[in-house]
């Protein structure tokens, strides 16, 4: 008989469990009786007597023109307030601000700011097949077409029916303010449109949400973005690191100047840290470098053992111990050209790059270089 009571009340706690609304988790538990108490009026005293001291410390504030007073009872939201989070590296939030914005500082000159934001964008829309309805990139606005989500309410397991269904519909706008620098920029999020068919009949417009849902709806899609952006950021980063230690192909050529240098199949931003690699393999320093001209200064060691020691003409080596500098440039879209030349920015007369092409080609040509 005890197992029996036992075994109703835990079902009876199970239903009662499965009966819980979405709502209940947003709205304040408890009676809600204060909404019919009405304004006490103020104590009257009598003539002839003293009037008491009043403190206003518990008075409530006065709601401001803008408040929504539809927001009491359950319509009031409990939830914690939605705050932008800037994943990315070089994004920040302005203290203060209530719509969803977000500030990205170029750290990254592979590409331009505003054409890596909307290229994240567009990409995110995709990825989630969200179709774009416009899009004027010269005027930084996008618009989106209506992003359908379906959500499926089980229904309880002691309940045979079929689960009930709901669908939300959204549209939004991302528009994009750029500073005249163009190493700043700020992408905005606003609900253009929403709609909401509940599985029990109710309908919810963009007219009937109030301005926090409004804000909650913004601020989540701009988070998706970020997320997004994040995750690419991670994801380009790992396949740069595998080209980087992958094996390059090259071949003798020129430089922009018309000397003597090896021409590489691969973009500047991959050959640049290949080539710390590379010559860290044959027996170099980097003592100094600037990305900006694409100069290397580098010391040469000498040792016997390293790729240099087999190169000999006339029994003589080809390269002498000492500082050396390297000039690593872009030659076109993919691929870049390196110039070995001496402490002075005299570049290698042409048979002496072709005799070290060999052994170099073998190190830079060889997989899985150690980092």
């Amino acid at each position: 008989m005890k197992n029996t009571l036992a075994l109703l009340s835990g079902l009876s706690v199970i239903a009662l469990t499965g009966c819980s609304s979405q709502q209940d988790y947003e709205t304040a538990s408890g009676s809600y009786d204060y909404l019919e108490v009405s304004q006490r009026a103020s104590v009257k005293v009598p003539e002839g007597l003293d009037s008491p001291e009043f403190t206003s410390d518990y008075d409530l504030p006065e709601l401001s023109q803008n408040a929504d007073t539809r927001l009491t009872g359950r319509k009031l939201t409990i939830q914690s307030p939605a705050l932008v989070l800037p994943l990315v590296a070089g994004s920040h939030v302005e203290e203060g601000k209530q719509e969803a914005t977000v500030w990205f500082d170029q750290v990254d000159d592979s590409k331009p700011l505003n054409t890596a934001i909307w290229d994240t964008v567009l990409s995110f829309l995709e990825q989630n097949h969200i179709g774009v309805d416009s899009f004027d990139k010269e005027n930084g606005r996008l618009v989106t077409d209506w992003a359908v989500e379906k959500t499926t309410e089980e229904s309880a397991w002691y309940d045979w029916t079929e689960d009930e269904s709901s669908e939300i519909s959204r549209r939004f706008v991302f528009t994009m303010e750029l500073k005249p620098h163009g190493r700043t920029a700020a992408l905005r999020a606003k609900l253009q449109d929403f709609k909401f068919n509940g599985a029990d009949g109710e309908t919810v417009t963009m007219d009937s949400i109030d301005a926090m849902k409004e804000r909650r709806e913004e601020i989540g899609i701009l988070n998706e973005v970020l997320t997004h952006y994040e995750y690419q950021i991670r994801l380009d980063e790992s396949k740069r690191i595998a080209e980087i230690r992958s094996g390059l192909n090259l071949e003798m050529g020129f430089d922009a100047n018309g000397d003597a240098a090896y021409v590489v199949d691969a973009r500047h931003d991959i050959v640049w840290p290949r080539m710390l690699l590379v010559l860290r393999n044959l027996g170099f320093d980097v003592k100094d470098l600037d990305r900006t001209t694409g100069l290397l200064f580098v010391t040469y060691n000498g040792e016997d053992n390293g790729w240099w020691g087999s190169l000999f003409s006339d029994g003589e080596s080809l390269l002498e111990k000492g500082d050396y500098r390297l000039k690593v440039v872009p030659a076109g879209e993919n691929r870049t050209s390196v110039t070995f030349m001496d402490n002075e920015s005299q570049p290698f007369e042409p048979n002496q790059v072709a005799d070290m092409y060999e052994q170099f080609a073998r190190v830079m040509t060889q997989d899985n270089l150690d980092i």
